[in-house]
């Protein structure tokens, strides 16, 4: 017992000391205890008294008696009861990680998204995972089954992507690639449309072009259609002219494009635009034949659009449709009812006669040329006319060929931009969309396109402006241009060109008529001769922007060229040769066939300038302050001459005036260059020669 007593006492004294010294230092960690805890301290102390409290509820009785059933059947629900008490732990731990578990755990039933997704013809196995929601590793697995080892940046094509996605239950669709610069500098619709799935086409009204003589009456019977038959509903009557409208037939729409005739028409084919589906050739009942008449026969003829023959004035004293028809079988034009394939209706814009008979055979011609577009897509279109108002700003008329244009549309229009800030029909009326064959007047372009220039619509301004950009600079170098005399000789070289196209005047009739005759006597197994456009008289315009429509050349016997002409051929690069011996002429024919008519180099010097102030760039470039002298400085190359003697040679990279980048500096203007070449670095008082190569058939 003593032992017993000792050994309590002992353990007694070392509780006490045990206490007392805990007793020290309770106070200041009471104290302190408030500000260490914290969020994640509270949930530890509480997991330990939940672990806790289970562990003494299931085991803590063990010791007493009971029946070992009993005590199993307790045991197994203590132990249910924690499992529960866990996973209401798991529930309050994050709602995020439990639907995160889910999406993994559960498949989905069906297609993943209620949309088919995008992608475009080729797209890396990390770009089709993100878009599908798809695991880059399932990506890769689907792909190891079929039989294509990929890694993450691997490209695959479509229809692989497809068969990959339809395992996962994704639908996808082809995105429509972005026109590139060159189908838009070109105009090449069908480059640019690419191909639409037939689902989506919907049939879409004719796009129709009136041409003929000048006083035959044109503009008459478009003023007569347009009255009379107006898209019904549309309230305020005719209020602006915007180039083109709408009319309604049986319940059908008709598009007129109201242009000045077959020459805004080659002007559009020129630049590569195919706008128009049926011309209409107008020919007066009492005059017959004129010129011009057979000059636009022949623009229609060489777009290979459907024509109808409108005989006009058939009320009028001394008509005679028979004789217009006879004259019209004369140039392959022969009516039906003698046998031919041509509609012809005789009609009088006066007074409405055959006016609904025109209209009923444009739909009818329509029909069998089965025209569609899909207008479920975005707009594609072409510039009909534009100007500048003074309330709107930049503003053109366009009529839109495939896809629909909506408000706010985003747009390149050749070498220009903008969006789709107004919308006019041509009743005055705001619209917000416009579908296929629709013609309506824009604003909202940082300036105004050309004629026959093609628009498309694209995501966004950052896009816009991009190819805007790229379609000026290849305008600008000129590289897609194909008509000049030594890409025409190139290709025939080369096997390309299978056919020249030639657009020939002379100073009578008859020496157009013997040219003809020897010209078709020229053979070549290889190369064929087709003159597109034949006439007498001066080369005009027309002339010019036919064989820029056709691709040819302009050749003319003893006639002339007026000096606006001139700047019009050298803007479209087309070759113009003038000849006063036959034989000299049908000799240069048969050596550009045979691809022997080298052009000439000729040096042509552009102006001089004298250097003012040099100034040094970060980029160790050098802008020069000059003055033009002579002539006028652009962005070509450049000799450099120093107290009259040759330095170098450089070139221009850009011209400023003032704060504005220019193309060109005219005569006694000062502008900024910037300069690059041989001679570095300029000095003041140095002479610029501005001067430039040009290959030239010598002209006889």
């Amino acid at each position: 017992m003593p032992k017993k007593t000792t050994a309590t006492k002992k353990s007694t004294t070392k509780k006490t000391s045990a206490v007392k010294k805990q007793g020290n230092f309770a106070k200041p960690k009471a104290e302190k205890a408030p500000k260490k805890t914290t969020a994640t301290a509270t949930k530890k102390v509480e997991e330990t008294k939940v672990k806790e409290q289970t562990d003494d509820d299931l085991f803590g009785d063990l010791n007493s008696p009971r029946d070992a059933a009993d005590l199993h059947e307790e045991i197994v629900a203590k132990q249910l009861e924690r499992e529960l008490i866990k996973s209401q732990r798991k529930q309050t731990a994050g709602k995020a990680d439990k639907k995160k578990q889910q999406f993994q755990t559960v498949r989905p039933q069906g297609p993943i998204t209620d949309r088919p997704v995008e992608i475009p013809e080729v797209i890396t196995v990390k770009e089709f995972s993100e878009k599908t929601n798809i695991g880059a590793a399932k990506v890769i697995g689907e792909l190891m089954k079929n039989g294509i080892l990929a890694n993450i940046n691997q490209q695959i094509d479509f229809e692989t992507a497809t068969i990959i996605a339809a395992d996962f239950n994704v639908l996808l669709k082809k995105k429509q690639s972005e026109a590139s610069a060159e189908d838009v500098y070109k105009g090449d619709l069908g480059a640019l449309v690419k191909e639409d799935d037939p689902g989506n086409l919907r049939e879409r009204p004719p796009i129709v072009v009136v041409m003929g003589h000048v006083d035959h009456g044109k503009t008459s019977i478009l003023d007569y259609i347009r009255e009379a038959n107006v898209v019904k509903g549309e309230a305020g009557g005719i209020t602006q002219h915007i180039g083109a409208y709408q009319v309604e037939k049986n319940g059908r729409k008709i598009t007129f494009l109201d242009t000045p005739g077959h020459e805004a028409f080659t002007a559009m084919r020129a630049r590569g635009a195919k706008v128009t589906d049926i011309a209409i050739l107008v020919v007066a009942a009492d005059e017959g034949i004129k010129p011009q008449t057979i000059e636009a026969l022949q623009h229609g003829k060489e777009a290979g659009v459907p024509m109808i023959v409108a005989i006009n004035k058939i009320d009028k004293e001394g008509a005679d449709p028979d004789r217009v028809k006879a004259e019209l079988g004369e140039y392959e034009l022969v009516p039906e009812e003698w046998g031919g394939s041509t509609i012809m209706v005789p009609v009088s814009a006066h007074t409405g006669q055959g006016m609904d008979q025109l209209l009923d055979m444009i739909l009818l011609a329509a029909d069998l040329e089965n025209l569609k577009a899909n207008p479920n897509r975005p707009a594609i279109g072409t510039v009909i006319e534009s100007h500048l108002d003074k309330n709107l700003g930049p503003v053109c008329t366009v009529v839109v060929n495939t896809g629909t244009l909506r408000l706010m549309d985003n747009i390149v229009v050749g070498s220009t931009y903008g969006r789709v800030k107004a919308m006019k029909d041509h009743t005055g009326k705001n619209v917000r969309l416009a579908d296929p064959s629709y013609p309506v007047l824009i604003a909202g372009l940082q300036s105004t396109p050309q004629s026959g220039d093609i628009f498309h619509v694209v995501p966004d301004d950052k896009t816009a402006r991009t190819q805007a950009q790229n379609v000026a600079t290849l305008k600008e170098a000129e590289l897609l241009s194909k008509r000049g005399m030594g890409e025409i000789i190139s290709q025939i070289s080369s096997g390309q060109l299978k056919q020249l196209k030639l657009v020939l005047k002379a100073d009578t009739k008859g020496s157009l008529e013997a040219l003809k005759e020897s010209i078709h006597e020229i053979k070549n197994e290889d190369v064929g001769v087709k003159i597109i456009l034949s006439g007498v008289g001066n080369i005009t315009e027309s002339d010019v922007m036919m064989a820029a429509a056709g691709g040819g050349i302009v050749m003319g016997f003893h006639t002339g060229i007026t000096p606006n002409v001139k700047k019009i051929a050298e803007r479209e690069n087309i070759e113009v040769l003038h000849y006063n011996i036959i034989y000299k002429l049908l000799d240069d024919i048969t050596k550009i066939l045979t691809g022997m008519l080298e052009p000439e180099e000729i040096e042509t010097v552009v102006g001089t300038a004298i250097v003012k102030q040099i100034f040094m760039t970060k980029k160790k470039e050098m802008i020069v302050g000059c003055k033009v002298e002579k002539g006028q400085l652009e962005k070509v190359k450049v000799r450099i001459y120093r107290n009259e003697e040759l330095q170098g040679e450089g070139r221009i990279n850009g011209l400023k005036r003032v704060d504005k980048e220019v193309k060109e500096v005219p005569e006694n203007q000062e502008c900024g260059v910037l300069y690059s070449g041989e001679v570095f670095p300029l000095q003041e008082g140095d002479i610029i020669e501005a001067y430039k190569m040009e290959k030239r058939i010598r002209t006889l």
